[in-house]
């Protein structure tokens, strides 16, 4: 009874069924996984101190493949426009079309329509801005500030242009939803809460975590499942060897008498 549940080499074939099926269904998650997130991220590395502290220069992040309608005040986007170089550049969106974007008030803070923000990932806690600004955002059009607001060129200095130092939504390549290098640094990027209370409040994070989680829980099963041989080996009975030589000595004996 217990040879017919066993395979010739001591493993249960439960066993090796289920081994098999887990380094299947890893496979199927790694892979997935990779492929998903190549297919809704893309990594960029940061080239100036624009966005320290929040993104250090030489930085490696991963910004999610998405329209410029799904930008919310508070992102951190990626956008490309000629005006700008027509280079990728990463900037924190304070303002979207029909906002009122002024600095600073009686605490350095930056105002939206009137309302203040608090941004405490500015540097030293601020000010939100070394000089004063004012400026009206046109509709379908978003004002971009680097967090570094003593060094960062943006939307700031081009407050003379017909857009108001603004760029069009269709610029946008995708929004940051985490740094991905230097190791230390690692981590997903906070919806300012400041933003979440004006109209449209702040948009919903990635599905990053459901991509790592998918690729580090592939790899498990395919290393458990391929682990399972070698450890029911070690660990299994081992197979008797006396029978046969039993009955060897039995003949033997006989021959002699």
């Amino acid at each position: 009874m217990s040879g017919a549940g066993r395979t010739g080499d001591g493993h249960g074939r439960a066993g090796r069924v289920l081994s098999g099926l887990a380094v299947a269904v890893g496979c199927v998650l790694f892979l997935g996984g990779f492929v998903w997130g190549a297919l809704l991220y893309q990594p960029y590395t940061v080239p100036t101190d624009s966005m320290t502290p929040t993104i250090g220069q030489g930085a490696r992040v991963l910004a999610e493949r998405v329209g410029g309608d799904e930008v919310r005040r508070g992102d951190i986007v990626v956008f490309k426009d000629k005006a700008w170089g027509d280079a990728p550049m990463i900037k924190r969106v304070v303002g979207v079309g029909g906002d009122s974007v002024r600095c600073c008030d009686d605490r350095g803070r930056l105002t939206i329509g009137g309302k203040p923000v608090e941004e405490p990932y500015l540097p030293g806690g601020g000010p939100a801005s070394p000089t004063e600004f004012s400026a009206e955002v046109p509709e379908g059009q978003l004002f971009l500030i680097g967090d570094h607001r003593m060094t960062s060129v943006d939307s700031r200095s081009r407050l003379t242009d017909a857009s108001h130092g603004s760029v069009p939504r269709e610029a946008v390549k995708g929004r940051v939803d985490a740094t991905a290098w230097p190791m230390d640094g690692w981590g997903m990027m906070d919806r300012p809460e400041s933003f979440a209370a004006l109209p449209g409040g702040t948009s919903r994070p990635g599905p990053l975590p459901l991509v790592l989680a998918a690729v580090a829980g592939g790899a498990v099963l395919i290393l458990g499942g391929a682990a399972y041989g070698p450890v029911a080996t070690r660990l299994g009975p081992r197979r008797a060897t006396g029978g046969s030589g039993g009955k060897r000595k039995e003949g033997t004996a006989e021959r002699v008498r």
